[in-house]
């Protein structure tokens, strides 16, 4: 049956053409953006990942800022570290010489006297964006646990979508000349109960206690430890902690240092020192660790040796090179050959904690760039147009349409056919 009211012929040609103009017209924004998903409407889920994953990889471009940025500070402290050891070299083979009779020992001390000048102007000049890794002014306190500063290395994206950041410690080496502050002799630093520890869980356990912190009026009446640089706060002041103190305990031949955290109270000190004894090697086996009396560590040995010695102190800011300045050739020259050894023995150390530090850092740069260029191919995978196929749809739809419009013109003059019946 043949109907002017109504053309299916028409409708159809009508429909085709529709589809084939969408597709081309998605085709035509596939060339012009470069992406098969370029908005959300596309493909709401490879949308949504794809952004996700773009949002990672500006996240490590900052990350790979925040590596460089250490890197250099890095490099600058371990260029220090070695300028000093050679410097201490010099010092040694002055030190050496001086060690025979028939020499001009205060003309050695002179030229020991300038060279000690050198270092403490190294010292003091190795630093970069304010950040000096070795003069001791840091007390801030790092990931590791020890005075330091932390760079931002890494973002960890769980399966749950949630998101960390991940930090590598660096550990500042005080190669400065400052002899520092022993603390022990403070009533808030905490002490031993006991020098010796009796065999078998003797009676004379070891509780180490007595823990307060400066705080800031000047005084040691503080309930958490707080920075040395906090405004009112007075470091001379041997009563009580401040953020980067050193506590060191010697149980027997184990020594354990912990370095007091900004926020610490009398507890987590106690726990902190627990911590640094098993870390050293202290063994859970052999003693016994108590923290059920807040703010207080007992330990207890449990082994048949008797009378294990007990060492405590505490110290602010002792630099490895403390010494340096006591050295006197024309009066000691045995003594300062012993000083000059240990001295030589921290700046080498602290040069090769750099080192291994600088080339962690380096590493962790060369992992983020080439993981950030593996999300990229990732995200084009998912979003780019293939271009060879897009070109090739490209000159199919243009034909289609060519022909869509020829059938639906055909199909729109049907409907004339019908008037040669009326005449």
């Amino acid at each position: 049956m043949s109907s002017i009211l109504t053309n299916n012929s028409a409708m159809v040609a009508l429909q085709t053409l529709k589809s084939i103009n969408g597709d081309l017209s998605k085709t035509q924004s596939m060339i012009s953006t470069g992406k098969d998903v370029s908005s959300a409407k596309d493909n709401a889920a490879v949308w949504a990942i794809s952004k996700t994953m773009e949002s990672d990889v500006k996240g490590f471009n900052a990350i790979s800022d925040s590596l460089n940025l250490g890197q250099s500070t890095v490099a600058v402290a371990r260029n220090a570290s070695e300028t000093i050891t050679d410097l201490l070299t010099d010092i040694k083979g002055k030190i050496v010489a001086a060690q025979e009779e028939n020499v001009d020992r205060s003309k050695l001390q002179t030229d020991i006297s300038a060279l000690t000048e050198q270092i403490k102007s190294v010292v003091g000049a190795a630093q970069f964006n304010g950040q000096n890794l070795v003069d001791g002014s840091n007390a801030g306190t790092n990931t590791n646990g020890n005075a330091g500063i932390d760079v931002l290395s890494s973002l960890d994206r769980d399966s749950t979508g949630g998101v960390t950041a991940s930090s590598i410690g660096i550990d500042t080496q005080n190669l400065s000349t400052t002899a520092g502050l022993d603390i022990t002799a403070g009533t808030g630093t905490g002490s031993a109960s006991v020098t010796v520890l009796a065999e078998n869980g003797g009676a004379d356990e070891v509780d180490i206690t007595g823990f307060t912190f400066l705080d800031a009026a000047g005084a040691a009446a503080g309930a958490a430890a707080l920075k040395g640089s906090t405004a009112g706060v007075d470091d001379t002041v041997i009563n009580g902690f401040v953020v980067g103190d050193a506590i060191q305990l010697k149980i027997g031949d184990v020594e354990g240092t912990y370095r007091v955290r900004e926020g610490d109270t009398n507890t987590s000190v106690a726990t902190g020192i627990k911590d640094a004894m098993q870390n050293a090697g202290l063994s859970t086996d052999d003693f016994a660790f108590d923290l059920t009396t807040a703010g207080t560590l007992s330990i207890e040995n449990l082994t048949s040796e008797a009378g294990i010695e007990v060492e405590y102190g505490v110290s602010r800011g002792s630099g490895t090179l403390a010494g340096l300045e006591n050295i006197d050739v024309t009066t000691d020259a045995a003594g300062a050959l012993s000083s000059i050894e240990g001295m030589l023995s921290g700046a080498i150390d602290a040069a090769a904690a750099f080192g291994s530090v600088e080339g962690r850092l380096e590493t962790q740069s060369s992992f983020i760039s080439n993981l950030s260029d593996s999300l990229k191919l990732g995200i084009g995978s998912m979003v780019d147009a293939d271009m060879e196929e897009t070109s090739a749809r490209l000159q199919a739809l243009q034909v289609q349409q060519q022909l869509g419009v020829q059938s639906l013109s055909i199909a729109n003059q049907a409907p004339q056919s019908i008037l040669s019946l009326f005449r």
